[in-house]
C-alpha cells in the first residue's frame, strides 16, 4: 500500500472526495447484498454490532480498534459494524490508518455503517463561536465516514436554555453540519443521549427545525433518561423518533433465564420499528456489567434473531 499521512486541514475537500470515493464505493453495498446472498430472501432487518458493546475490552487494550471488524465477523458472525470515535486513538484524520481499517473490513466482508461521535463540543452551544467550533470539529469524522464507506455519523444535540432555545440552537448546528455532510454523501443522525435529546418530542422537533435531507435520528431503545429525576417513556420515544431514523440501536443491559432483556419488551420495540417502515440495520449495543461483553453480545443477537423470526411472517 502507498504510504499515507494525516488528512491535511488545507486539503481541498472536494478533491479529497473525488480521490477517495472510488475506493470507498467498493464497500457501499446494499443490505441485501451482504445478508441476502445471491437470490436469497432479504431479512426484515440486518443486525450490526456497535463498538461500544466491547468498550471494556477496548479500554483495557484487550482488543485493538483495527481488529474490531475481524472480531465482529469471526467471533459473532456479524458483518456490519458501528464505530465509536474515541477508539480511533486520535487517528480519525490519518489516511493510512483509515485505509488500513477499510482494508481489514473488506478482507472480512464487513460493512462499516456509521461512526458515533462524542467529545467534539456541543452542536447546540449557546455561544456562536463555540457552536461553530463544534460543527467544524465533526468535519474530520464526516471525512472518515466517507473513507470507510459509512452512511452516517452519529452526533449529539446537547445545548442549554429553554425548550425552544435549545431546539433552535441544536437545529442550527445540526443543519450546518448536515450541509457539510451532504458534500460527502454522509448523513448526520442524532441519538437520544441524555438531556432534552432523550425527550422524543423535543428531538423530533429539532430534526424538523433542522430541515435538511441529510439530517435524521438514531433511536436508542434504552437512552430515555432525561435527568436524575425525569425519564421519558421508551416506547413512545422510539415511536416519535422512527419517522426520521437512519439507524436503530438495540440497547441491552441484562437478561433473564429465558434470554429476554429484563427491562425492555423487545418484541414491542421491534414492532414499532417495523411499523414505521424501517428495514435497515439494528445495531447491538450491550452495555451491561453483570455478564461478560461477549456473552451480552451473543444474547442480544439471539434475542433480535428470535424476534425477527417470529415477526417475519407478519411483516414480509
Amino acid at each position: 500500500m502507498v504510504a499515507h499521512g494525516p488528512i491535511s486541514p488545507s486539503l481541498d475537500r472536494r478533491g479529497f472526495v473525488r480521490c477517495m470515493s472510488a475506493g470507498a464505493a467498493g464497500l457501499v453495498l446494499t443490505r441485501g447484498g451482504l445478508l441476502g446472498g445471491s437470490g436469497g430472501a432479504e431479512p426484515l432487518f440486518g443486525i450490526s454490532l456497535a463498538q461500544w458493546s466491547l468498550h471494556r475490552a477496548l479500554y483495557d487494550e484487550e482488543l485493538d480498534h483495527l481488529d474490531f471488524p475481524r472480531v465482529a465477523r469471526r467471533d459473532f458472525g456479524i458483518d456490519a459494524v458501528e464505530y465509536v470515535n474515541t477508539f480511533f486513538g486520535g487517528r480519525g484524520d490519518d489516511q493510512g490508518y483509515l485505509l488500513t481499517l477499510r482494508d481489514r473490513c473488506q478482507a472480512e466482508g464487513v460493512r462499516s455503517l456509521l461512526i458515533m461521535c462524542d467529545g467534539e463540543g456541543r452542536l447546540g452551544d449557546p455561544d456562536d463561536a463555540e457552536r461553530a467550533r463544534a460543527v467544524e470539529n465533526h468535519y474530520k469524522w464526516v471525512e472518515a465516514a466517507m473513507v470507510l464507506g459509512c452512511h452516517s455519523i452519529r452526533v449529539n444535540a446537547a445545548s442549554e436554555g429553554s425548550w425552544d432555545e435549545q431546539r433552535d440552537l441544536a437545529a442550527d448546528g445540526l443543519h450546518r453540519l448536515a450541509e457539510f455532510g451532504d458534500g460527502y454523501g454522509i448523513n448526520v443522525i442524532v441519538e437520544n443521549h441524555g438531556g432534552l435529546s432523550s425527550n422524543g418530542r423535543w428531538l423530533s422537533a429539532v430534526i424538523e427545525a433542522g430541515d435538511h435531507p441529510r439530517l435524521g435520528t438514531l433511536p436508542d431503545f434504552g437512552n430515555f433518561r432525561i435527568s436524575e429525576t425525569e425519564r421519558y417513556d421508551n416506547y413512545r420515544g422510539v415511536e416519535e423518533l422512527m419517522p426520521y431514523a437512519r439507524a436503530v440501536s438495540a440497547k441491552t443491559n441484562d437478561f433473564d433465564e429465558a434470554g429476554e432483556e429484563v427491562a425492555l419488551d423487545y418484541e414491542a420495540l421491534i414492532r414499532i420499528v417495523l411499523d414505521a417502515g424501517y428495514r435497515g440495520w439494528i445495531g447491538i449495543e450491550y452495555e451491561g456489567s453483570r455478564l461478560p461483553e461477549p456473552k451480552g453480545i451473543q444474547l442480544t443477537k439471539a434475542l433480535l434473531e428470535r424476534v425477527r423470526e417470529k415477526l417475519t411472517p407478519e411483516y414480509s
